[in-house]
């Protein structure tokens, strides 16, 4: 495909730009959100700061942002959206489900197998969100966004990876995961996504940044998959410096057409609130590869060409299946 949808409407590949691949914009869990509220979520004060925040990225030259915000984590296009009519900044929405073990008891009688029966919801929402919209708007998801973490693939993660798995078969959307990098959890994606049909050349192993196991990052590379150095600012997972450190390793090994550059962050989760993420992250924030990461990779010898491939190059790659 060579138009992305995003929040405002199609983009052609080629105009994508600076792209942030693996962002978050609102974290939530409705249930909570209404039962337990949290102290420090305003709507009206979080929507001005995410609106200057975007701000601050268009001025830096970022054109696309890739919410990967998804249900599971609290998913409200109705408030993306408002969001992405404010800004010059493209928003790209998600599908899939985040869960690391269990799904909601829901799909346990719904599906086939469950005492209700019928077809997979998980499917049925992937592919709605793909192919009609979400939430019965007419906006489009463009990747879809799977889980596995130290608990490994469960039956409730391996159901949600078939579905994803029947949707970019569908589709052509690209995958997006998260991965527990400690684990070398990324080579156990690759391998059940291999299993059920998909190229790994489309799949973007999220958080392979973490790690300083260089065999395990030539190995996920070798596969033929994206290698997601996307948790910049990060610092209660792994030192920053680690992860520049390595970057630059596989950058000086030819990889850098395989590596995409984020940050994970949000402008409000209700898991990590401001008030924590400023008292102990306080460069987890959506801009810090612009003044703390670049300019290392700059100083180190890194060339534009080479931080060009990984901030536009590659996301184009990605979201709108074109070759650089």
């Amino acid at each position: 495909m060579s138009l992305v949808p995003t929040l405002t409407g199609p983009v052609p590949g080629a105009d994508l730009g600076v792209t942030l691949l693996h962002e978050h914009l609102f974290v939530g869990h409705p249930e909570l959100d209404l039962n337990l509220p949290h102290p420090e979520w305003d709507e009206e004060r979080v929507m001005d700061e995410a609106t200057r925040g975007l701000g601050g990225l268009a001025a830096l030259g970022v054109r696309t942002l890739v919410d990967l915000t998804v249900p599971g984590l609290g998913r409200d296009i109705d408030r993306v959206r408002a969001l992405a009519c404010q800004s010059e900044v493209r928003i790209v929405a998600a599908t899939g489900y985040y869960t690391a073990d269990v799904l909601p008891a829901y799909f346990h009688t719904h599906g086939p197998g469950g005492i209700v029966g019928g077809e997979d919801p998980l499917e049925h929402l992937f592919r709605t969100d793909l192919t009609v919209g979400i939430a019965g708007s007419s906006i489009r998801a463009a990747v879809i966004k799977v889980v596995s973490d130290s608990p490994g693939f469960t039956p409730d993660v391996t159901r949600v990876w078939r579905a994803a798995a029947v949707a970019h078969a569908e589709t052509g959307a690209p995958i997006m995961t998260h991965s527990h990098a400690p684990s070398r959890g990324g080579l156990e994606q690759q391998r059940v996504l291999a299993g059920l049909g998909v190229p790994l050349d489309r799949v973007v192993i999220g958080h392979a940044g973490d790690s300083d196991d260089l065999g395990y990052l030539r190995e996920l590379a070798a596969g033929g998959s994206f290698l997601g150095f996307d948790r910049f600012g990060m610092e209660h997972i792994a030192p920053d410096q680690q992860r520049v450190r390595t970057l630059l390793t596989l950058l000086e090994e030819g990889l850098a057409e395989q590596i995409v550059l984020s940050h994970d962050a949000a402008f409000f989760s209700r898991i990590t609130p401001p008030s924590w993420r400023r008292r102990v992250v306080p460069n987890w924030r959506m801009d810090f590869l612009f003044d703390g990461v670049l300019p290392q990779l700059r100083a180190a010898g890194v060339d534009e060409a080479t931080i060009t491939t990984m901030l536009v190059d590659t996301p184009r790659r990605i979201l709108a299946g074109e070759s650089v």
